[in-house]
């Protein structure tokens, strides 16, 4: 009785727990905490890789604006090379088109001393000899070398002044050579008129006897006295130029006086004018 007293005034113990759900319980949490784990560290990755593809694309934006920049950079050099290329294009031109006026000037200036120096020449030759046999050939040699003939002849008017008669020829038949009236002729007209006549229009190489190339007279202090004929020139003279027309003048104005002046020292046994000639020149 005092056992079951006593069972009836003390409390009964709790029940045994079940390991078994428990265990499934504390299972499900470590479970749950793995899954959590797991999506931490798969969750972790992904932001570690968007991370890296973020800082690749951070990397590839830099690349490309320090390309643009230099691209930039380089576009401006290529334009200030180009302002540069067309500046150094016009000046050459600029200096070309100077150099070319100069290159002009220079070949007239040459041009002009060759004539010069061919007119000097003449008047050299033609007063160089004191015979009349070497002024006619001198005066041959001017208008062979010089004036490029290869066909003339020089006549002197007889004293009638009706005929003009060959004193001195090249590349003339004998035959050919002989007296040409004044009147009605191409000679007869220069000696009357005291003026060159030349076919300026035609080939001078393809000149004739009847159709002379050039006609110049020869004066003595404004009297007309001859003149030459220039029947052709050489085949590669094919127009008379600047200094042609010069050498015509200057023939006509000294190969004449040349000749009269050697013919009358020849006459004069060559001897020279007494001093008497010579005194109050400056009256």
């Amino acid at each position: 009785m005092s056992n079951e007293k006593r069972s009836r005034s003390e409390p009964s113990d709790a029940p045994v727990p079940d390991l078994r759900s428990e265990r499934d319980q504390f299972l499900q949490k470590f479970t749950r905490g793995g899954r959590l784990s797991e999506d931490f560290l798969r969750d972790y990755e992904q932001l570690e890789q968007r991370l890296r593809d973020v800082e690749a694309e951070n990397a590839e934006l830099r690349a490309k604006v320090e390309t643009n920049d230099a691209v930039r950079e380089l576009l401006t050099k290529i334009e200030l090379l180009e302002l540069e290329k067309a500046e150094l294009v016009s000046r050459f031109h600029r200096v070309e088109a100077a150099s070319s006026k100069v290159t002009e000037r220079v070949h007239e200036v040459e041009i002009e001393f060759a004539n010069l120096a061919n007119l000097f020449v003449a008047t050299n030759q033609l007063h160089s000899s004191l015979s009349p046999r070497g002024v006619t050939r001198r005066i041959k040699e001017v208008l062979a070398q010089i004036v490029g003939a290869e066909r003339y002849s020089v006549y002197f008017a007889n004293s009638e002044s009706t005929e003009l008669v060959p004193i001195a020829s090249e590349g003339i038949p004998g035959a050919s050579l002989v007296p040409v009236r004044v009147a009605g002729t191409r000679l007869g007209e220069a000696f009357r008129t005291g003026s060159a006549l030349v076919e300026e229009e035609l080939d001078p190489s393809k000149g004739t006897l009847e159709q002379p190339a050039a006609v110049i007279p020869l004066s003595v202090d404004d009297r007309v006295v001859g003149v030459i004929a220039i029947f052709a020139t050489l085949s590669q003279k094919e127009r008379f130029d600047t200094v042609d027309f010069e050498l015509f003048k200057l023939l006509g104005q000294h190969a004449a006086a040349a000749l009269v002046s050697a013919s009358l020292f020849a006459a004069a046994d060559r001897k020279l004018p007494g001093l008497e000639a010579f005194l109050d020149l400056s009256v």
